[in-house]
């Protein structure tokens, strides 16, 4: 493991605790949609007009909703590490809010291990590393043991 600082790649979409990192997200202080990223400009929400929103932290766990691999170098702006390894990509449908959240799955998970409807946590991981730091993100981790 690097001895470099460890930042997050995306500034303000997520905390940096090790032990339970949480998705950051505002809730619509009339109505109560949830959105990630954080929406502070109008309630996307048909029936509401507000414009106030709350700074919340989203469920760190959730269930898979679908999944895929992705076998293929990303384009900019994502930065993919080199040489590139292929990824899992899960679809997690967070257990309070009920919205599906698009994340990798941790390195070592593949889609032969998941399964639609499997318990998964977020976790934090390094995305890649520059000159002077580790970047870290969120990716999705099962509860359980893949089988």
């Amino acid at each position: 493991m690097s001895q470099k600082p460890q930042v997050a790649a995306i500034e303000g979409w997520y905390t940096m605790d090790q032990k339970a990192p949480h998705l950051i997200g505002t809730c619509c202080s009339e109505c109560g949609t949830y959105y990630f990223p954080k929406l502070t400009s109008f309630c996307k929400n048909p029936s509401c007009e507000s414009e106030s929103f709350d700074e919340v932290e989203l469920s760190r766990t959730g269930k898979i909703w679908s999944y895929t691999n992705a076998c293929y170098k990303p384009p900019e702006p994502f930065v993919a590490a080199d040489p590139f390894v292929p990824y899992t990509i899960a679809a997690v449908e967070l257990d309070k809010e009920k919205m599906i959240i698009l994340g990798q799955a941790i390195e070592g998970v593949t889609v032969a291990d998941l399964k639609v409807g499997m318990e998964v946590e977020l976790c934090l991981e390094t995305l890649y590393e520059d000159e002077e730091n580790d970047k870290i993100t969120w990716k999705w981790k099962p509860v359980s043991n893949p089988a």
